[in-house]
């Protein structure tokens, strides 16, 4: 019974080493392996003065959320056709 007991340990053993073993690959070896132009952010454009104007009556109305996109929105459109 014992011999049973051992055999079967050192099976789940050899069973479970290769799941233990594996690992996940270095979070470093893919961005190496990408090309410059994909490694390099993407410029952020700049902000109109409009959008920034938008941004802070948003803020002191203190809206959040779906509220302040549409805000944004129809505060960017008024803008717009002045």
């Amino acid at each position: 019974m014992k011999k049973l007991i051992l055999a079967a340990t050192a099976l789940a053993f050899l069973a479970g080493a290769p799941a233990i073993a594996q690992t996940a690959a270095p979070a470093t070896a893919p961005a190496a392996a990408a090309p410059a132009a994909k490694a390099a952010p993407k410029a952020e454009k700049p902000r109109s003065a409009a959008s920034m104007e938008c941004s802070k009556q948003a803020d002191a109305k203190g809206l959040h959320g779906k509220d302040r996109k549409k805000f944004r929105s129809d505060c960017m459109k008024a803008a717009k056709k002045s």
